[in-house]
């Protein structure tokens, strides 16, 4: 895992800096590349070398560390952003996760994430994302949601359950969890809460601009949670689930879904 830090060794993403959706990392034996339009690739290492500095870094006020990737890759980053000096760190197996128990109590003590907000897993279906296009005038891509998994062939929002209940806030429907645990390959997944939206999800992915309304207005108008979940959620749309591994193995795509428990 890799992380871009500000001299504070605070976390710096696409809502400070929306150019960062036009950065691609590419992995190739022992090989990382970061690339982008009308920049030269960059490689690097992926075992970045033990002489390097480790920093004490942030994210979301939860410390971790990273050890730095060099003074070619803070370049290169900090010259394609043209910003203040920033740096790219890489997280190592021995080094001590955060607990996303600390950042939402549905968590279990023992699941661990690393540089990512909040879960290891976040799942989106095609069929939901299609559903909020229909509603959109400029239609989105999946990556403006940052899931790494999206499932094709289930029903609009088919990893969730609608309820009514009357008019509450002006909205005719909440939306409960529905999926549990699904089996993807031979990997086991357990769903711990709905992923709440943020301004992130109005960069657009293919121009590094933050419009900071759409999509995330549109889903403020019909996505919302169960009136009992405001304090967990608060106002914040929902779109996606965060899940958890339960048991190991290898996914790939076109892999089968099959849900286990609902």
């Amino acid at each position: 895992f890799w992380l871009v830090i500000n001299q504070e060794g605070n976390m710096v993403t696409a809502r400070q800096e929306p150019r960062l959706v036009l950065i691609s990392l590419t992995c190739d034996g022992d090989t990382l590349t970061l690339s982008a339009a009308y920049t030269k690739d960059l490689l690097l290492p992926i075992k970045t070398p033990t002489t390097n500095a480790v920093h004490k870094c942030r994210v979301h006020s939860l410390e971790i560390e990273g050890r730095d990737c060099g003074e070619a890759a803070a370049q290169w980053i900090t010259s394609f952003l043209k910003s203040q000096p920033y740096r790219l760190v890489h997280f190592e197996p021995h080094m001590r996760p955060r607990r996303p128990h600390q950042i939402a109590d549905l968590f279990r003590p023992k699941d661990q994430i690393a540089y990512s907000d909040t879960s290891p897993f976040l799942i989106l279906s095609e069929a939901s994302l299609a559903d909020l296009n229909s509603r959109l005038e400029k239609k989105v891509k999946a990556t403006n949601f940052r899931p790494n998994i999206v499932i094709s062939g289930c029903d609009v929002y088919a990893e969730v359950t609608l309820c009514p209940f009357g008019s509450f806030l002006g909205f005719d429907f909440f939306f409960k969890d529905s999926w549990d645990e699904l089996l993807i390959g031979d990997v086991e997944l357990k769903r711990v809460m709905a992923c709440s939206r943020c301004i992130l999800t109005t960069v657009d992915p293919d121009t590094g601009v933050m419009s900071r309304k759409e999509p995330l207005e549109t889903l403020k108008s019909y996505r919302q949670c169960d009136p009992s979940e405001r304090k967990l959620y608060g106002k914040s749309p929902l779109f996606g689930q965060y899940f958890v591994l339960e048991n190991p193995g290898t996914i790939k795509v076109g892999d089968p879904v099959y849900l286990l428990g609902q």
